[in-house]
């Protein structure tokens, strides 16, 4: 590459980093002092871009107009945090953080069905900035005017948020809530309007964040989901709460991103490489390398070892022979009484319990939380589909090999990833999972890319819906029991003990990383069995097997039913695929529906539907006892 091309495409990377920075240093800061994973700020990003559209559509395309809605579209967006902050997040920040997780996945939902009621499902190209819509030449290079003003607004604004947080008193405020919020509120501040007003900031910096973006992208439905992954790569790489990281890592994530662009394709030693097909990836590949080396972030504190154990969970209870009887007649008679679809839509709730009963393993007992369980799940399907089609194995030794390959990739990526915790621990394994569906995504020649396989149909035998129903409830039924006797195992026990107290497990010679590791290979294998019994019921795998999208509907089905409860992931399965299903079928926003139930149980309900209901059973024999 010569100077100029390097020089442009460092000036492309600066300018997309200076929007990347604005919404993930919105997303630290709300985590710094909520210690919130706020899944919604990806959607306030898009309501920024959505607003900014509409109002300078309203103010006319003059210099005045566009800036004016600029700024508006952002105010408005943090009043639309100040709600969300005050109708939704204030009732549950005693609840356990991963359900303050589903609250907000809950409004994402929401928020996805109000743009698409508001704006309709096309994506709305906004005006090139008045005044800003020439090029600038730099060394025989034409450069975009308005990417020179985006360079020059993220120091602006990371300047002033520098100022507000060390010269005001309410810096001072957010700072010492950061290191200690319980303090600060024994000192007498007012917990509530702290939180409020840090909400405040941080979507207004989001809302600013994609309403900047207007003349660079259109409008979306997909912006959501696409930019809250962004920002969580960003804010993990900056370390959590580091306001000065996420603006290294947005620059290092935007440059890395740019270069891709600008190399293209290069030959090495014979071999072709792609680098522009590493911009989906990119920033997942450099958030995998740094939690490796540094596992608190570039600029992140390490966190002290705590040296007093947790308050250990409520125990698990095994369900009752006489439960899981009648529901396992219940299941096989079904079929008999009821039309074709029933048998389709039971195999697709007995592929997802077994899924979200793996994830529930690795979370609860373990103590691990994964936003990228769908990379075995999909790693199955493909497996299982591949061997199919392109090795020619029979289907039968196709569905018995595919969750033996799921739980080899589970053993590089779980040898990672126990060496992290918390949130930490979760973005990698987020991480691990885009690499593996850019692979599926862009491996055309193998996988079809974003066609899939197709004709992944199962033998002659099984081609009946409900036969096939059968087999699928042995195999998901099965892996589902064998988790739950490895539940009660020493194995388990051992696990368990890790989570309520690591250092008091180790010093009594508990191996926890081994132990974590040979969990995270098992339940890789039995959420591959899962995607592969999933993709023979299907006839065909796309890479929306294993991407972010069903990682979160995992999460979503084992905190529906409940994390401190056995059966509640199984619940939490069918009601989550069951209400999908009859919803999309009769509304076109079955989105904001799911989510209001979602939220509503999340309000009645904060332990998850299983555990909510036990305790009110518990409660109402304690009073007629």
């Amino acid at each position: 590459m010569t100077l100029s091309s390097i020089l442009i495409q460092l000036l492309n990377g600066l300018a997309a980093a200076s929007s990347l920075f604005l919404v993930s240093a919105g997303l630290s800061l709300i985590f710094g002092v909520t210690r919130i994973v706020n899944f919604a700020h990806g959607s306030l990003y898009m309501l920024g871009l959505y607003g900014a559209y509409s109002l300078i559509e309203l103010f006319g395309r003059t210099p005045l107009g566009f800036w004016s809605a600029v700024v508006l579209a952002a105010l408005a967006v943090g009043l639309v945090g100040v709600l969300i902050e005050l109708a939704v997040l204030r009732r549950i920040y005693r609840a356990p953080e991963l359900f303050q997780l589903l609250a907000t996945f809950a409004i994402v939902l929401i928020i996805k069905d109000i743009a698409l009621f508001t704006w309709g499902a096309e994506d709305l190209v906004g005006p090139r900035a008045p005044g800003l819509s020439t090029a600038v030449e730099i060394l025989g290079k034409r450069v975009p005017a308005y990417d020179l003003l985006l360079i020059v607004i993220g120091p602006l604004v990371l300047a002033a948020i520098w100022l507000l947080l060390t010269r005001t008193r309410w810096g001072a405020l957010v700072r010492a809530a950061t290191q200690d919020r319980e303090m600060v509120g024994a000192l007498g501040v007012d917990q509530a309007k702290l939180f409020t007003s840090v909400f405040f900031v941080g979507a207004v910096l989001a809302g600013l964040g994609g309403a900047l973006q207007i003349p660079r992208e259109p409008a979306n439905l997909e912006l959501d989901l696409a930019v809250i992954a962004d920002a969580f790569v960003v804010t993990v790489v900056g370390g959590l709460g580091s306001i000065g990281g996420a603006f290294l890592a947005a620059v290092i994530i935007g440059v890395a991103k740019a270069f891709c662009i600008g190399i293209g394709s290069v030959t090495w030693f014979g071999v072709e490489i792609s680098f522009s097909k590493l911009t989906l990836v990119v920033e997942f590949l450099i958030m995998a390398l740094v939690l490796v080396v540094r596992p608190y972030g570039l600029l992140g504190k390490p966190q002290a070892a705590q040296r007093v154990a947790a308050e250990p969970a409520p125990p698990f209870t095994v369900p009752s022979w006489t439960f899981a009887l009648v529901w396992l007649a219940l299941l096989i008679i079904v079929p008999w009484v009821t039309d074709r679809y029933a048998a389709i839509l039971l195999t697709d709730i007995v592929c997802f319990a077994l899924f979200s009963v793996s994830l529930h393993f690795i979370m609860g007992p373990a103590g691990m939380v994964s936003f990228g369980h769908a990379a075995y799940f999909g790693i199955g399907a493909y497996a299982a589909g591949l061997l199919l089609k392109r090795v020619g194995l029979p289907m039968e030794a196709a569905l018995l090999i595919a969750p033996l390959i799921a739980g080899a990739f589970a053993i590089v990526y779980g040898w990672f990833c126990v060496r992290l915790s918390g949130v930490y621990l979760a973005m990698l394994t987020l991480a691990f999972a885009q690499i593996s569906w850019s692979i599926v995504f862009q491996w055309d020649s193998v996988t079809g890319g974003s066609n899939g396989v197709f004709g992944v149909w199962p033998s002659s035998w099984l081609a009946d819906k409900t036969v096939y129903y059968y087999l699928a409830l042995a195999l998901c039924g099965a892996g589902i029991a064998f988790l739950w006797r490895v539940m009660f195992s020493p194995f388990g026990y051992a696990l368990r003990a890790g989570r309520d107290s690591p250092l008091r497990a180790e010093a009594i010679g508990i191996d926890l990383r081994r132990f974590q590791w040979a969990a995270f290979v098992l339940v890789g294998a039995l959420a591959g069995l899962a995607g592969a019994v999933y993709a023979f019921s299907k006839g065909s795998i796309s890479p929306s097997t294993i991407s972010i999208a069903q990682s979160t509907d995992g999460l979503v089905m084992v905190l529906l039913g409940g994390v401190e409860t056995l059966t509640g992931p199984v619940v939490g399965a069918a009601i989550f695929t069951w209400l999908r299903d009859v919803v999309a079928r009769n509304t076109e926003f079955w989105r904001a529906v799911i989510g209001l139930v979602i939220l509503l149980i999340v309000l009645l309900f904060p332990q998850g539907l299983v555990g909510g209901l036990k305790a009110l059973a518990m409660r109402w024999r304690e009073r007629h006892a």
